[in-house]
């Protein structure tokens, strides 16, 4: 049986290089499903894959990760489509207006702080955050909370009997502690919501672990490294890139963490698929890292992660699970349960 693969943002960057590396290993035994929220990068993403690889089986799912209505209806047509789903790729992200502290920028790179500082961000990135049509912050709706409903909703082809199924969340290096409060989940009062997402991402892969294994559902983290896509590029005008790019070439030389391509971003994603999951250790973060010949390789390091906080996440997203479903209207209920009809009289 054919591997059903899922993977959220796989229209450009570390999610489209992920399908390709998945395909170039075994196209011929895997499924794979693009869920995205433009089409039409979604389809120019398709052609691309097919071109490579005519005879994959490659999918399109409309799927906006911030939007519940979206996320609800998405895991109705993947529950119609697929009897089971062996690997959820977590990957869609956002990072919304990112603004630079260009001093702080400059300072760190003529100092012994460089490597750190592009890796994690740490200390120059703000972004501004803003409310989505659910009423929900819209970094922490994209990166996490859609993300969390999608699994609930997809238990049906996760959780089957006799069948080991995968979650597999992007993290980043600029997850932080020092970001994330538990009395303040969606980073309302912040201002680095990215950081934030990202930090309560690996505490909820360990809550899910916790909850799930024993139906056959284990969820693992990882770490691109530094990778330069959309998302990246965003933060420093154009010709910031064209000056520092051969810094940054230079410095891989001497650091692993620099994988600056989404080839080798996806590294670590790529390593997992070949894993058996109770093998993996639940609190580590797998990172791709590449050495200065340009050698790419998977590392596990232990997440400054901890289980009471875990617990009290997981506990906080099911409530607010419940608030967001009673916020549905009976408009948008009939048009969910229409949907259902029609998949099951298909």
């Amino acid at each position: 049986m054919d591997n059903v693969v899922l993977v959220t943002g796989a229209n450009s960057g570390i999610g489209l290089a992920l399908c390709e590396r998945l395909l170039s290993e075994d196209e011929g035994q895997l499924r794979l499903c693009l869920a995205c929220r433009n089409m039409q990068r979604a389809e120019a993403a398709r052609a691309a894959l097919l071109n490579s690889h005519p005879k994959a089986h490659v999918d399109l799912l409309h799927l906006d990760v911030g939007s519940v209505r979206s996320v609800l209806s998405a895991a109705q047509e993947v529950k119609s489509r697929y009897n089971q789903l062996d690997y959820l790729y977590l990957n869609a992200g956002i990072m919304p207006n990112p603004q630079l502290d260009m001093k702080a920028f400059f300072k760190g790179l003529f100092s012994s702080n460089v490597v750190n500082m592009f890796m994690t961000g740490e200390g120059l990135l703000t972004q501004q955050d803003g409310l989505n049509s659910d009423g929900l912050q819209e970094v922490f709706a994209t990166n996490l909370f859609g993300h969390f409903l999608l699994i609930r909703e997809l238990e049906p082809v996760l959780c089957q009997t006799n069948h080991t199924s995968r979650v597999v969340w992007t993290s980043s290096s600029n997850a932080r502690r020092s970001a994330f409060r538990l009395d303040d989940i969606q980073h309302r009062l912040g201002t680095e919501p990215y950081s934030s997402s990202k930090y309560a991402s690996d505490l909820l892969s360990l809550a899910l672990n916790r909850h799930m294994n024993s139906q056959g559902l284990y969820s693992s983290v990882i770490c691109p490294g530094l990778v330069m896509t959309n998302l990246t590029y965003g933060i420093l005008p154009s010709f910031f890139w064209t000056l520092i790019m051969p810094i940054m070439w230079l410095i891989r030389i001497f650091t692993n963490t620099f994988t600056l391509t989404p080839y080798s971003g996806a590294e670590a994603l790529h390593w997992l698929f070949r894993q058996r999951p109770e093998s993996l250790d639940s609190r580590a973060k797998y990172h791709s890292l590449t050495s200065g010949l340009g050698t790419n390789y998977t590392q596990s390091r232990q997440m400054d992660i901890d289980d009471k906080m875990s617990e009290d996440l997981y506990v906080k997203l099911l409530e607010l699970e419940k608030v967001v479903r009673g916020g549905l209207t009976e408009e948008d209920e009939d048009l969910l349960a229409h949907k259902q009809y029609l998949n099951h009289t298909d």
